[in-house]
């Protein structure tokens, strides 16, 4: 096989896979990271492995999670932030401790 240079092996990709979608794939490149439409950043030797011919399965799997996989990933974030699984947080038990004896005063900001 042939030895292909950066350029070529992005625009073989981008026409593989604009025609697998029938619209335009546009493939950014941002330092050493390459985009496909804006999605998952990947290196060129992903790349390059998306265009060997038995890559047809992993290049649509490619297009059809980038989407998905942001939005799954942002809900697991807010799930994390948001649940205390019953428990209190620091400051909730040393305010607690504190309001519990009269002749304390909260410190300013609480």
């Amino acid at each position: 096989m042939t030895t292909l240079t950066k350029e070529e092996v992005i625009s073989q990709l981008e026409a593989q896979l604009s025609a697998k979608e029938g619209k335009k794939i546009i493939i950014e490149q941002s330092g050493s990271w390459y985009k496909i439409d804006g999605g998952k950043s990947l290196r060129f030797s992903e790349l390059e492995q998306l265009l060997e011919p038995n890559a047809a399965t992993t290049a649509e799997n490619l297009t059809t999670t980038v989407a998905p996989t942001k939005t799954v990933a942002k809900s697991v974030k807010k799930a994390k932030a948001t649940a205390n699984h019953g428990g209190k947080t620091p400051k909730e038990i040393w305010r607690e401790k504190l309001a519990a004896n009269p002749s304390n005063q909260l410190p300013r900001g609480f």
